[in-house]
């Protein structure tokens, strides 16, 4: 096989991110009906803390204070519990993606497979565990550890130190996200796969070296590579 080193992002390429249903549950148990257009309102905020996080404007304790600081005036509770209620309910909602348990039962033992995360400590954790996946990847590198996130170089670095810097020619970034993901990948000299669910548009300047639609679609592709 071309690959020896699989590496996958996490939320919306092996699990099912749902925020909205997340925060419904969270906020359900403090008597608040979350409605559609809280969750449009929290959008607002969050997704451009995101943007800065990736561009190493803001630390992710920054962004997960920010994004809640209304809501914490609202029910008088401080920014970091509602932050922590949130990652413990999207884990107790976790799903894996469609095709996902199948990919991964596939590579194993074939492949070594790592997780490269823009997500959060508490969450990739314990959600890996209760789906059984704890065994399965190694590297998990989870950027608020590191302290840079995707497509900073720094983070595949300190994934690569912990792979025993090998061949990048033998390494697979499998993520959704072009910006960060398939730029991260490229920039730090790996091959790269961009999982286009959606069917987006590829952004300008940025080339994976393969695209699919579904993760059935990707272990459709790593099979034939292996058995080549």
């Amino acid at each position: 096989m071309q690959y020896k080193w699989v590496l996958f992002d996490a939320d919306e390429t092996l699990f099912h991110f749902d925020a909205y249903q997340g925060l419904q549950l969270m906020f359900s148990r403090f008597d608040v009906d979350f409605t559609r257009q809280d969750f449009l309102h929290y959008q607002k905020v969050n997704q451009p803390l995101w943007v800065d996080y990736q561009d190493g404007k803001l630390t992710a304790s920054e962004l997960q204070n920010i994004r809640f600081e209304s809501w914490a005036e609202k029910l008088a509770v401080s920014t970091q519990k509602l932050n922590s209620d949130f990652l413990n309910a999207m884990a107790e909602i976790c799903q894996l993606l469609p095709g996902a348990q199948e990919l991964i039962d596939s590579l194993t033992g074939r492949v070594n497979m790592g997780i490269i995360t823009n997500g959060f400590t508490q969450l990739q954790t314990v959600r890996l565990e209760k789906v059984g996946l704890a065994n399965r990847f190694s590297p998990l590198v989870i950027s608020e550890e590191v302290g840079v996130a995707k497509p900073d170089i720094g983070i595949f670095n300190h994934a690569f130190d912990m792979m025993g810097h090998p061949d990048k020619e033998s390494v697979l970034m499998v993520g959704d996200n072009p910006h960060s993901d398939i730029l991260g990948g490229l920039n730090a000299g790996i091959h790269t796969c961009w999982l286009n669910s959606h069917g987006a548009e590829k952004p300008q300047d940025i080339d994976p070296h393969y695209q699919v639609s579904s993760l059935c679609e990707l272990r459709a592709l790593l099979t034939t590579k292996m058995s080549a």
